[in-house]
């Protein structure tokens, strides 16, 4: 089985906390703001908290589903496994996502995002495949922290 991984850091003029905020709504606000990415986020089993298995489906019709593993309030992080899906079903076994926000010395912060995919069988992936997915993680990102910007009564 082939593993491979990514990481993705941007900083960001909102403070980590406002952040961290932002990623505990995600399942809300990201179908609003990027709805050809996200078209719902729906909790099948559990509270929202950890072991919590959430369905998410893409903007193109595709799902998987989402088990949340750990939520660390007081450490801005959170991180969810991907399985049981029909996107890159014939190559991607599981996806952990980390997301770590951490606070800058000037007031803003930096967005960390790691994952590590475990592939089917012999299956790989591709450079070109973790490009795609570090390109729509930093638009994701980027879309979220505008709404967030433009939302400072939430955010």
């Amino acid at each position: 089985m082939d593993v491979a991984s990514m990481e993705v850091e941007i900083t960001s003029s909102l403070s980590a906390s406002k952040l961290f905020k932002m990623f505990s709504d995600f399942d809300t606000i990201a179908p609003k703001v990027i709805p050809q990415t996200y078209k719902s986020i729906t909790l099948m089993q559990g509270d929202g908290g950890i072991g919590s298995i959430k369905s998410v489906t893409f903007g193109d019709g595709t799902t998987w589903k989402q088990k949340i593993d750990a939520i660390d309030a007081s450490n801005l992080l959170v991180s969810y496994t991907l399985f049981e899906g029909d996107a890159s079903s014939g190559i991607m076994d599981t996806a952990t996502h980390h997301i770590k926000c951490i606070p800058s010395a000037n007031g803003g912060s930096v967005y960390k995002h790691t994952c590590l995919i475990k592939c089917k069988g012999d299956a790989k992936i591709t450079e070109d495949f973790i490009n795609l997915s570090k390109e729509s993680s930093k638009n994701t990102f980027k879309a979220l922290e505008s709404y967030a910007i433009d939302h400072p009564e939430i955010y």
